[in-house]
């Protein structure tokens, strides 16, 4: 009887082993076939063991993560290639612009003729500028963490310090922008640096796109919203102004940085960034 009952116990232990064998045969194969081909099937055994069922699922977890990984890696190398076309674009366009004017200035020895040609050199110059500090300032951004810790930032302060900073480049677009700040005062526990920079962006975005005019408005609760009209833009463009290297057409010498920067600043401070498009108006509405 002894000798029945440990035969069959033998027996039940070889079956299991050589399950458990298959199911790792299975695993090996399929995880190979899922690594060297494009597809979302997850791998699937024959095996109902709890223990083999259990390294399946936590196989076909690191594979979707694997994927989106992979997607997101294909995603920004398309991203890089295009940006790196379009900023050559906009700084070769000065550049020889700049290259040409030189040629010319060397030609004339006319005076208002120089100045004219200095005076462009210099606009074209300043264009370069601006887009090469945007491309270091993302860089810096993306690679690494504020070094200073948070401080109490009062929102309200920063946001009146922001537009009087901003108010001639306004001025000058004929735009008298419409604040409404609350009187309550917003503290926040943030890092005033990346605020600051924020507000800024959000205000060169205005002098890009507004058609004229600007609203600014704070609520007690820290929300911030900047509304203008802007008929340049559309629905597609309006869902991808976030995205790197993403420029309109009406704001050419431009990296496409800066609300991908807004973004990034925000979410790092456990903050909210949206963009809305409705009726020809653009509302990008800011929580921190």
């Amino acid at each position: 009887m002894l000798y029945s009952l440990f035969a069959i116990l033998l027996a039940a232990a070889v079956i299991k082993i050589y399950r458990l064998k298959k199911a790792a045969r299975e695993i090996t194969a399929a995880f190979a076939d899922r690594l060297q081909t494009d597809t979302n099937t997850l791998i699937d055994i024959s095996s109902r063991d709890k223990d083999m069922c259990t390294l399946a699922d936590s196989i076909n977890t690191q594979l979707r993560i694997l994927r989106q990984e992979h997607l997101r890696y294909h995603q920004g190398d398309a991203e890089l290639k295009n940006a790196v076309t379009n900023i050559s674009h906009d700084l070769r366009t000065p550049l020889t612009a700049i290259c040409g004017y030189l040629y010319m200035l060397r030609k004339t020895d006319d005076a208002a003729q120089m100045h004219k040609y200095l005076k462009f050199i210099e606009e074209r110059t300043e264009s370069m500028k601006q887009l090469t500090e945007e491309l270091f300032r993302f860089s810096v951004i993306q690679s690494a963490a504020p070094e200073e810790p948070a401080e109490e930032v009062c929102l309200n302060q920063m946001l009146e310090d922001s537009i009087m900073g901003h108010y001639g480049a306004l001025s000058e677009k004929g735009i008298v922008p419409a604040v409404h700040i609350t009187e309550t005062k917003v503290i926040r526990m943030l890092h005033k640096a990346d605020v600051s920079r924020i507000f800024a962006n959000l205000l060169n975005n205005a002098l890009k796109y507004s058609d004229g005019d600007l609203t600014i408005t704070m609520t007690d609760a820290g929300t911030i919203t900047f509304s203008n009209a802007a008929s340049a833009l559309s629905p597609v463009d309006v869902n991808r102004l976030f995205d790197r290297f993403y420029t309109v057409e009406a704001a050419r010498n431009s990296s496409g940085l800066g609300l991908s920067i807004v973004r990034t600043l925000t979410e790092r401070m456990g903050g909210t960034v949206t963009a809305d498009y409705q009726s020809g108006t653009l509302t990008i509405t800011v929580t921190l």
